[in-house]
């Protein structure tokens, strides 16, 4: 069962949670050395500091993400 949203005018479908598949990822290098970019998205990933680890909901853009500064963070759970 999916839902369905109003936000701004747009409709979002939502799959029910059973559905969601999540990805734990967590920080075990520091991004210290590395491009303001790669910084910059191990920021809008959620790590704040080393061996800390954060779930979210596996999508392409997460992937994408990941793919990049994949040589700093641990993926489980693909």
């Amino acid at each position: 069962m999916c839902l369905m949203w109003h936000l701004f005018g747009v409709r979002y479908i939502v799959p029910s949670k059973s559905k969601v598949s999540t990805v734990r990822f967590t920080l075990v290098r520091s991004a210290l050395g590395y491009s303001r970019r790669q910084k910059a998205t191990i920021r809008a990933l959620g790590l704040r500091r080393l061996n800390h680890t954060v779930e979210q909901v596996d999508t392409p853009q997460l992937r994408g993400m990941l793919a990049k500064v994949s040589h700093l963070v641990k993926v489980e759970g693909i």
